[in-house]
């Protein structure tokens, strides 16, 4: 059986301000960006930090499970670009790495924790 949790929107998982029509097409934008390292999306994995949407930008605020991480740029490149299909044309995207708070392994979503085996 499933949790609420596991079958929350993707949208759920993470702050968002901005026009409720833009919630849900960005947490399915973000939610096509998989950590390669882990074969599972960022915002499974507890990346994604925040969201904010105004009337100039499409602001993403996401971290990584560590600073040694090696696919930091691909992770980011994909973003912008996922972010890129459904922002709309006049508003600049900013996806900013972010260190704190530290991510940690309560971010997860429950079935991401499962598939992790915790």
């Amino acid at each position: 059986m499933n949790s609420s949790a596991d079958t929350a929107p993707a949208a759920a998982r993470f702050p968002y301000d901005g026009p409720e029509h833009l919630r849900e097409p960005l947490a399915a934008a973000l939610s096509r960006v998989v950590d390669p390292e882990i074969s599972m999306n960022i915002v499974d994995v507890g990346l994604v930090y925040g969201v904010m949407v105004d009337a100039a930008m499409a602001h993403v605020r996401i971290t990584m499970t560590s600073a040694a991480c090696p696919v930091i740029e691909l992770i980011m490149d994909e973003a912008e670009a996922e972010l890129d299909k459904v922002v709309p044309p006049e508003l600049q995207i900013r996806v900013e790495l972010v260190w704190e708070p530290p991510w940690s392994p309560e971010r997860m979503s429950p079935g991401a924790k499962r598939f992790m085996g915790w």
